[in-house]
């Protein structure tokens, strides 16, 4: 059938339509408030400058073509932070710190999951020139008021540092390659597979990667590795940062997981994963990168998260929505101006044009505007 859609790509219908509408206005609107601008990446660029610094992942996420006009190869954008980025260090050329918040549809080759859509509606907000940790606390300040305003409150947020694996996989002295089959293994917290790729570490770096994937729970973790990790300028930095974290966030459901890992080519420091509305897969993905700035002639201090905004609706769908309500075409007194008032409060109002009658429900309404003694009233909607 010509009208079938690819395999995980969807319609959005009038309903989920209205509440992807409303929440991203609601999120747009909160960051905009905390001084978060907004800016709208193009959807396609020459993929050297769309995957540039961000790793090798990102390329197999994104689809090419070959652009007509410069036979040059395009891509249509997996993630939208790699853009950003380029704005900030190539085009908005600030000296100071810059905040930086979009939302736009990406496209990936293949979905995250059995149940994940191809086309997310990427949401997210960046702040850009603060290496310090108060630009780290914003952002997660920030995640969990925003997953709170959606209605779908943090119950975990884990957070985890890409310091402790950097500097255990540079005293195990690995080569690349077996560096991020390391990293994966980390992440999978594949116990055996990891015992059998460190046969050959030396200690105290071998017990320490291996102590790594039980090192999770609450602040307690943070001085448990303190004192079993390697002394390190690296690792005890990394450690400063999640305890500055833990006071600073008390008041959010945050947990540490030191296996918790992302973004080998990407990430450089504190990285987190947000879960909440009974979902496994995380909600909301974010962290550290300071270094893809530089890919793009400006390294700069960055941190921030980004989410899907289709993910989110699927944990409102039950929610009742307001219906609208059907107005006569009439010329009786004092209805154009109810109308109005009634547009003016945020009602939805629709005309019934004439020969539609029994089928109004169709169009999401409910209620009815009638002339009752003189007066228009809303009542419920009859004989549909």
């Amino acid at each position: 059938m010509r009208w079938v859609l690819p395999d995980y790509i969807q319609d959005a219908l009038p309903s989920e339509a209205e509440q992807l509408e409303s929440l991203r206005r609601k999120l747009l609107d909160a960051f905009r408030v905390r001084g978060y601008q907004l800016v709208a990446p193009p959807m396609l660029e020459y993929l050297d400058s769309l995957t540039t610094g961000a790793g090798h992942d990102l390329e197999l996420r994104t689809f090419k073509l070959v652009d007509q006009l410069s036979g040059r190869t395009m891509g249509v954008r997996a993630d939208m932070t790699p853009q950003v980025t380029r704005i900030d260090a190539h085009l908005l050329n600030r000296t100071g710190v810059s905040r930086l918040c979009y939302c736009g549809s990406v496209l990936h080759t293949l979905p995250s999951s059995a149940t994940a859509t191809r086309e997310p509606l990427q949401l997210g907000a960046e702040l850009y020139g603060h290496g310090g940790i108060e630009a780290d606390v914003e952002i997660l300040r920030l995640l969990a008021e925003v997953l709170r305003l959606a209605d779908v409150p943090a119950s975990r947020i884990d957070i985890g540092h890409m310091g402790l694996f950097h500097a255990l996989a540079a005293r195990a002295g690995l080569v690349p390659g077996r560096e991020e089959e390391l990293f994966g293994l980390l992440q999978a917290k594949d116990v055996p597979g990891l015992r059998t790729l460190v046969a050959d570490v030396a200690e105290p770096v071998r017990a320490a990667l291996l102590l790594l994937p039980e090192l999770y729970g609450g602040p307690e973790v943070i001085e448990k590795a303190a004192a079993l990790l390697p002394q390190d300028a690296e690792i005890a930095a990394a450690l400063k940062d999640l305890r500055a974290l833990a006071q600073s966030l008390s008041g959010l459901p945050i947990s540490f997981d030191l296996a918790d890992l992302r973004g080998y080519h990407y990430h450089s420091g504190v990285v987190f994963a947000a879960y909440g509305g009974g979902s496994p897969a995380a909600l909301a993905l974010g962290g550290r990168y300071d270094h893809v700035g530089a890919a793009f002639g400006r390294a700069r201090p960055a941190t921030g998260f980004s989410l899907d905004l289709r993910e989110l609706v699927l944990h409102l769908s039950g929610r009742a929505v307001n219906g609208a309500i059907l107005a006569p075409i009439s010329d009786e007194a004092g209805l154009a101006a109810e109308v109005e008032a009634l547009r003016g409060r945020g009602e939805i109002v629709v005309d019934a044009l004439p020969g539609h009658e029994g089928t109004w429900n169709e169009a999401g309404c409910d209620r009815q505007l009638v002339l009752r003694s003189g007066r228009w009233t809303v009542e419920p909607l009859q004989g549909e």
